[in-house]
């Protein structure tokens, strides 16, 4: 190959080379598992919140990770461009004297040539020697529209991949809040250590809520199943609807006496044991209890509720967890008042 060959093909050799660094790595295609997702089961066991505020946090590290990988290809993808334009811009000027030489003339004949040559033999190695000349400078032209048009989806392709990363970034971002959201909705790591299920089941809508989203008051006319008084018909739904979804330990509403809701039939208290009441020691008494309260706070809408008293801690719907100090730290229980 002769040297000024060389020297045509170097810049297109270069965007060749910035063209295989882009190809790198295929974009990424995340899809992490949904929190919210209606299920919330992975082979047939509920997830729990902290291994998906677990899973999201890895995820969203390993996107970052990606992401900024991206970027480094990015910078090194704009600097072989850079260098490679800059080549070929010093090449425009002779690749337009070529382009109007050869628009002008044409491809030179042996008829145009005959009138300028003495001898056959000059003739010939004329003929040969343009026409050589024609076919390189078509190549040259060519390898630099090619190279053009390299570079700019090479550009194009890397540019697509940065938004890509940024995208699944922002959507690991949001689930990462959300997970974390619904763990603080339930008690945080304070009450519940993060281990509740991320989803619970959706109870059926209680009985007299107006439109307007208003709890209409209720008084004491039910059998209550638990203890033989009575309670209100939106503790008797709030009951069925926790036995229907699956919390069947022992159960009390009713109690006479007192300033509270078990005397107006408007509270239950849900024991972690199959008999009586006693403070959780194991974590499935301590799990039973989370998930328990947690459908009861997650479906607060749908049932009424007033508010949720467990492990130490009281929920209301306007304000949220706080401590609660009390006859009972409710470490054997979960109480429920409803409106």
């Amino acid at each position: 190959m002769t040297a000024p060959l060389r020297r045509w093909l170097k810049p297109v050799v270069a965007v060749l080379a910035v063209c295989a660094v882009a190809a790198g790595p295929a974009p990424a295609s995340a899809a992490p598992s949904n929190p919210s997702s209606p299920s919330g089961h992975e082979g047939g066991q509920p997830k729990m919140l902290n291994d998906v505020i677990e899973a999201a946090n890895r995820s969203y590290a390993q996107a970052k990770v990606k992401l900024e990988e991206s970027k480094k290809r990015q910078l090194t993808l704009a600097l072989e461009v850079q260098r490679a334009e800059s080549e070929l811009k010093a090449l425009t000027p002779q690749v337009a004297t070529i382009a109007a030489q050869s628009y002008r003339t044409g491809r030179i004949g042996a008829a145009a040539l005959l009138l300028d040559t003495n001898s056959p033999d000059s003739f010939v190695r004329r003929v040969s020697a343009l026409d050589e000349m024609n076919r390189i400078n078509a190549k040259r032209i060519a390898a630099v529209t090619t190279a053009r048009e390299q570079t700019v989806r090479a550009k194009k392709a890397l540019d697509a991949e940065i938004l890509e990363q940024q995208k699944q970034n922002d959507i690991l971002r949001k689930r990462k809040s959300e997970a974390e959201k619904s763990l603080a909705l339930v008690g945080g790591l304070r009450v519940t250590g993060g281990f509740v299920d991320a989803t619970s089941p959706v109870a059926r809508m209680g009985p007299g809520r107006s439109s307007s989203g208003e709890w209409q008051p209720m008084s004491c006319t039910e059998d209550d199943p638990t203890t033989g008084g009575c309670i209100t018909p939106r503790t008797l739904h709030m009951y069925k609807e926790v036995k229907r979804a699956g919390f069947d330990r022992f159960v009390g509403c009713y109690r006479p006496g007192g300033p509270y809701e078990h005397p107006k039939g408007r509270a239950c208290d849900w024991s972690l044991q199959n008999k009586g009441f006693s403070s959780w020691d194991t974590m499935d008494e301590r799990k039973y209890g989370n998930n328990l309260s947690a459908f009861l706070v997650r479906n607060a809408d749908r049932l009424g509720v007033y508010y949720v008293i467990w492990n130490k801690l009281i929920w209301f719907p306007a304000t949220g967890w706080s401590s609660y100090s009390g006859p009972s730290d409710h470490t054997d229980h979960v109480h429920v008042s409803l409106l």
